[in-house]
């Protein structure tokens, strides 16, 4: 058997051990970096952390670090309240509001799961309360977190983007976000006619003096981090965010904001203060610097952060453990491991071996099938760090265009995660109050199986096949 087959076999060994076990995918990867490097490259250690992504490192850490501060001290609560207030309550609005927000969060930065996790359990108290279909609003939320999910400057955007230039390809970051915007904005679209949407628009608005069922703000979950490669969501997963049994066990649960002196409860639970304040500035200013002074996101996250802890270090204390080093490891380790693959000439062999199959057009959709097929049970960024590099050679061919295979690739890999048995699907189903959990479960799990068996074939048709980039 030759070095390079050894090596794509044990890549799919990490992710069957990372999909079936509750070890984190980047752990694995390391241990596999290791060992395939030292017995079968005869690499030394050095030649085996040439490919640890140091640069995504930073990016991770000072994103997520920031944004766990704007989470601590209720920033986040204050976007959520005031995004309602913007619409005036109205029902058929608060879908897309939800849509919308989710989308804000992760486009400056924050993870996806951190942001699904925060709107989630307000979103569907509304939706409990003013009859819009749990499955409309908790896919909207899902949809919208991956709508904003590859801005320039967020955690999926960083990522795609660094391996892009890393491995030398031609990139277009605007591009990248524009085609998750406009493909999960359409979803949205159809899901909102489809699941009774015009139907809310003859219900009245939400009363300004209160909430649904009480919930207040959605910050209910510490995790800022990926769970999908830990299981951490759903408790009886399958090591990324799986479900053994008809549901997963609870997950984070909504908590209420608790007013301030002076300000009523419901959708007005929540004020500016100066921290909140300095930290809607921040985040501004984050925007601002890498947008419009092209600095690096992550050194600018970082240094905003530090400003913001020693300012109120009260509200800071817990934000460093809430960074995302699950994602951090996970990444980190995939593309440790990515790099060796490089060093021992697999990713040239195996590109190769899939431009052999005569025909680019079915060597791509392919690819994107199988991003979406693992993505939904295992990790979406992970399936983005490994898939992207092996088609390298491939498109080096020229028959392809890298600019709409690299976006059709990162839309096949996270619009699924609206399946249950992924973090995102997971957070939406353990945050619906009132409702059938094995019976939404259901739901959730034919809508995602709907979405990887068609939204591949059409990302790959409108991207792929004109040939963009």
């Amino acid at each position: 058997m030759s070095p390079e087959l050894i090596s794509i076999l044990v890549l799919v060994v990490v992710f069957v051990i990372a999909t079936t076990r509750s070890v984190n995918m980047g752990a694995l990867a390391f241990a596999a970096a290791f060992g395939v490097g030292t017995l079968v490259a005869d690499l030394d250690a050095d030649g085996i952390f040439a490919g640890f992504p140091g640069d995504l490192f930073v990016v991770l850490v000072g994103v997520t670090y920031l944004f766990a501060i704007a989470r601590a001290n209720g920033t986040t609560d204050w976007l959520v309240h005031a995004s309602v207030r913007l619409v005036r309550g109205r029902v058929a609005l608060i879908p897309w509001v939800m849509f919308a927000l989710t989308g804000a969060l992760t486009a400056i930065g924050a993870v996806s799961p951190a942001a699904v996790a925060i709107v989630a359990p307000i979103a569907l108290s509304f939706a409990t309360r003013y009859g819009i279909s749990p499955l409309l609003m908790g896919t909207m939320v899902v949809h919208g977190a991956q709508a904003g999910g590859f801005s320039p400057i967020s955690i999926y955007g960083s990522i795609v983007n660094g391996i892009v230039e890393r491995e030398k390809l031609p990139g277009s970051e605007v591009g990248l976000f524009f085609a998750s915007l406009v493909a999960n904005l359409l979803i949205a679209a159809v899901l909102f006619a489809v699941l009774g949407g015009r139907k809310l628009w003859a219900q009245g608005a939400v009363p300004d003096g209160g909430d649904a069922e009480g919930t207040g703000g959605g910050g209910g979950s510490s995790g800022s981090g990926d769970a999908k490669s830990t299981g951490e969501t759903t408790g009886t997963g399958t090591g990324t965010g799986g479900v053994t049994g008809s549901a997963p066990s609870p997950g984070p649960t909504a908590v209420a904001v608790r007013p301030e002196p002076g300000v009523g409860g419901g959708l007005g639970g929540t004020v500016l203060n100066p921290a909140r304040i300095a930290t809607l500035v921040a985040l501004v200013a984050l925007v601002v610097a890498v947008l419009g002074f092209d600095l690096d996101a992550g050194l600018t996250a970082v240094t905003l952060a530090v400003v913001l802890s020693t300012a109120w270090p009260d509200d800071s204390r817990r934000a460093v453990g809430e960074i995302a080093w699950s994602t951090v490891l996970l990444i980190c380790g995939v593309l440790t491991y990515v790099g060796v693959l490089e060093e021992m000439g697999t990713i040239t062999w195996a590109g190769e071996g899939v431009g052999g199959i005569g025909v680019p057009l079915l060597a791509a959709v392919l690819l994107c099938y199988i991003g979406a097929i693992v993505s939904a049970f295992a990790s979406s960024v992970g399936i983005m760090g490994a898939l992207i590099p092996l088609a390298v050679p491939f498109l080096a061919q020229g028959e392809i265009g890298a600019v709409g295979m690299v976006a059709a690739l990162a839309v096949s890999a996270t619009v699924v995660d609206v399946s249950p048995f992924s973090t995102n699907g997971a957070l939406v189903l353990a945050a619906a109050p009132d409702v059938d959990r094995d019976r939404f479960f259901r739901q959730l799990m034919v809508y995602g199986g709907i979405v990887v068996a068609v939204v591949p074939a059409l990302v790959w048709l409108v991207l792929v096949v004109p040939g963009f980039g």
